[in-house]
This record gives C-alpha cells, sequence and structure tokens, in this order.
C-alpha cells in the first residue's frame, strides 16, 4: 500500500505540492493524471523518496526513506538515466544485488524478452536509444518484484509492443495485490487498466474517482478532467490533446 499524508513541496515562492493526501490499496493502479505543470512528476519524486517534503508518505506501512520501504517499492522515472558504460545486463546484475536478489538471471531475461530487449544484452547504456533506455527502466524497476511500483510518464517513448507488454504487466502487478502509482497527462494510455483517478491541478488533488463510483454515475473519466483542468464541459477528442 501507498499512503501519503499532507504531502507539501514547495521551491521558493512556488507550491509545487499542496497538501496531497491519497492512498493506493493493494492490488489498485491509481493514476495521477492533470496537465503539464500540476505538479505530477513532484509527487512522484517525493514520493520515491528523491525530495525532501513535508508531510508522510508509506509505502508499504514504512516510511519512503526508510530501508525497507525501498525493498518493497520499484520506480520508473520520467527520464530514464542509465550508466553510459554498464550493459544492459550488467543493468540488472546491479540491481540484483544491490537487492540481494537470488536466482535473478531467469526473471531478468523474462523481463528483456517481454521489453524485445532480448537480443540487446550487451549493449553499452550509452549505446541505447531513448525508447530502449526506458524499457531498460522499466525492467529495472520490476526485478526485485516490488510490492509497490511508481511510474512517471512509463509510456511515452515505447513502440507499440512495449505499451502492450506493460499495460499486461501492471495487470499482472495489480493480480499480485501490488500497489501501482501511474503519473500521465495521457488519458488514453491508461483508459483500459486504472481502478482508481487522482487528477491535479496547480498542486492540489482536484478531484478522486474510483473506476466503480464513475461507471456508477455514468461519469466520464476525460469529461472529469478537461472540466477540471480547463473548465469545458464536453471536452475535444483526448487523442488530440494527449498526444505527446
Amino acid at each position: 500500500m501507498l499512503e501519503i499524508q499532507h504531502l507539501t513541496k514547495q521551491y521558493q515562492k512556488l507550491l509545487a505540492n499542496d497538501d496531497l493526501n491519497f492512498r493506493v490499496e493493494d492490488g489498485e493502479i491509481a493514476v495521477l493524471a492533470g496537465p503539464n505543470g500540476a505538479g505530477k512528476s513532484t509527487a512522484i519524486k517525493c514520493i520515491a523518496g528523491l525530495l525532501r517534503f513535508e508531510g508522510t508518505v508509506l509505502v508499504c506501512g514504512h516510511p519512503n526513506k526508510s530501508v525497507e520501504a525501498k525493498h518493497c517499492f520499484g520506480y520508473v522515472p520520467e527520464l530514464p538515466a542509465p550508466m553510459e558504460f554498464l550493459t544492459v545486463f550488467e543493468h540488472l546484475e546491479f540491481i540484483a544485488r544491490a537487492y540481494r536478489i537470488r536466482d535473478w538471471q531467469k526473471r531478468a531475461d523474462s523481463l528483456l524478452e517481454r521489453m524485445e530487449m532480448g537480443d540487446k544484452k550487451e549493449k553499452l547504456g550509452g549505446e541505447l536509444s531513448k525508447g530502449m533506455q526506458q524499457k531498460l527502466s522499466i525492467c529495472c524497476a520490476l526485478l526485485p518484484a516490488p510490492r509497490a511500483v511508481l511510474l512517471d510518464e512509463p509510456l511515452i517513448g515505447l513502440d507499440p509492443h512495449a505499451i502492450k507488454e506493460l499495460r499486461g504487466i501492471l495487470g499482472e502487478l495489480r493480480a499480485d495485490g501490488c500497489s501501482v502509482l501511474v503519473s500521465t497527462h495521457m488519458l488514453d494510455t491508461v483508459r483500459q487498466i486504472w481502478d482508481r483517478a487522482l487528477i491535479m491541478k496547480d498542486g492540489k488533488i482536484a478531484a478522486e474517482r474510483t473506476r466503480k463510483d464513475m461507471e456508477a454515475g455514468g461519469e466520464s473519466l476525460e469529461k472529469l478532467f478537461f472540466s477540471i483542468t480547463e473548465g469545458k464541459e464536453n471536452p475535444v477528442e483526448c487523442n488530440s490533446v494527449h498526444s505527446a
């Protein structure tokens, strides 16, 4: 489970995150949606322990900067940053050693095959395209079999096969009881997989809905998103505004 209580992050005069409160339950995929500049990536970085903040973030019941929490979660950043002189497989070996994972090679091979990187094991990080770097980042985050996963705009730069596989993987994580938080401004890419939607604007959670509640009320996520972020009751087709 991910539990965020009164998360506040300020950069001098800019209040990037303003008293955020929400939970992502076990076996749930939550989408943190909002336009660029809404504060999504800042929130994800705070939850991942990369930024100082006020408030409390618990990962599987542990403070997010504790060793116990770090063993529980995987993180896919918005901008992948592989180590230039390590091969693809050496990246996974590094993660396996850091997390003290036994018999990790079979899982590593499976993840690479699913991302169509089985033939890229010996390629250096510095030789990878941006799309391949993103795929490697996803493999590294998932190798320890985390109980909570944070993904910041994970589908940008991925090819159609990788998008399909990642959606399948997220569904498998949910079925295994994992808590998944996906930050995105591309609602069409997560339309089929979300369970809870958290819509941000100006650093705040402007609305929170579950899929069950929205379906029961005949509500549209896209319509809600646009009514909050642009003040429009009749949004245009989201593909025309959510492409990146």
